[in-house]
């Protein structure tokens, strides 16, 4: 029978939980067994009592045997090198293992001889949408992006008819028509702003503007960037520089722009440097989801607000924690829906050959599958 471990998150500022009750039932009804380290679920509202009441066995997060037991363990973020190191030969590690370039994780995993699932890796196909980690996250993300930028900003976003006056509607700019990008435009047209976009995709445009908001038509360029496996490409520099030149004008006069643009594997370009950041409005608010990757707002830095030229810079790159329990509900389904076509009469067997399967297995029993992720 497979004993499946969900443990306490151990990253600094994580919430998430990567099982929740619900999934741990699904799990139980499938013949495994599932241990859930107390408290693994509290800051996402969910109790050790909900996890007994599914079928979970709570046990102590001091408990070393869990571990060394584990045939697969579930994560939001990779548990600790001192934790990865109790797991026996072939466990299971499954979760957003943020592989690029991760030396430390390609050691551990490779001398533990560990069997290692990144949920980032996952192909953006049609029968992998139930287990789309990044899509899940990303809609939080660009919905509370809007709702922090709408409290941090000095008017209202509505247009307001009152007694004192027409209170003009707010102007966002969103750069990216990604998952993020088009949630945050639909949240910022419910608040009433005048929203527009910008994408490197000319085929996002029709998406954006079924949302109601406006497409920024960017310079044409002989070689136009476009996408690969759902993701956008990276661009060239000499379309960087004529993006950042459309841009300018757009921003000097917003009060608020929301950065979404992220290349998998890849820094994030930089789209706001500190010469258009001049050129915004004191008391206008820049939120950078894009800054765990760098940035694409020149400046910012991760859960920190910083203030230039009266221009708020906000760091939001763990935006999806500060939603735990719906981040963890919509979380915990996407795991469960990746593994549970694999597990029979309690046993789980991989099928390396399915395609879901061979596109995010990093290792298979410490065997690296993917170098070039690792050498990114």
């Amino acid at each position: 029978m497979t004993k499946i471990l969900i443990p306490i998150e151990t990253a600094s500022g994580e919430r998430r939980v990567s099982a929740t009750p619900s999934a741990v039932k699904k799990l139980k009804c499938l013949g495994c067994e599932v241990f859930v380290e107390s408290s693994a679920g509290e800051l996402s509202g969910f109790n050790d009592t909900l996890y007994k009441e599914s079928g979970g066995e709570i046990v102590s997060k001091s408990n070393i045997n869990i571990w060394e037991n584990a045939d697969v363990v579930f994560c939001v973020q990779p548990p600790s090198e001192s934790n990865l190191s109790k797991l026996k030969k072939g466990a299971i590690l499954l979760g957003l293992l943020n592989p690029y370039a991760n030396e430390k994780l390609q050691k551990t995993i490779t001398s533990k001889k560990i069997s290692a699932l990144s949920m980032e890796l996952l192909p953006r196909i049609s029968r992998a949408q139930s287990s789309d980690v990044l899509s899940s996250q990303a809609n939080i993300a660009g919905y509370k992006a809007v709702l922090l930028a709408a409290s941090e900003l000095d008017r209202y976003f509505p247009m307001l008819m009152t007694a004192a006056g027409t209170v003009q509607p707010a102007k966002v700019v969103v750069l990216g028509g990604g998952v993020a990008g088009l949630q945050a435009v639909a949240t910022a047209k419910r608040l009433g702003a005048i929203v527009f976009v910008s994408d490197i995709r000319p085929a996002v445009k029709e998406q954006v503007e079924s949302l109601g908001a406006r497409f920024i038509e960017l310079p044409e360029i002989d070689e136009k960037p476009g996408e690969s496996g759902g993701y956008a490409k990276a661009v060239t520099p000499e379309f960087l520089s004529k993006q950042k030149a459309t841009l300018t004008k757009y921003l000097s006069e917003a009060d608020v722009a929301v950065c979404t643009a992220q290349v998998l594997g890849k820094k994030a370009p930089v789209l706001i440097d500190s010469n258009m950041i001049e050129k915004m409005r004191p008391g206008a608010v820049v939120i950078d989801l894009a800054v765990s990757q760098g940035g694409n707002c020149e400046g910012t830095k991760s859960n920190e607000t910083i203030i230039r030229n009266g221009v708020k810079l906000i760091g939001a790159g763990e935006l999806p924690s500060s939603v735990p329990y719906d981040a963890s509900t919509l979380y915990a389904k996407n795991l469960t829906s990746l593994i549970t076509p694999f597990i029979k009469d309690g046993v789980i067997n991989l099928d390396k050959e399915d395609e879901l399967i061979s596109g995010c297995l990093l290792s298979n029993e410490g065997v690296i599958l993917q170098n070039k992720v690792f050498e990114n």
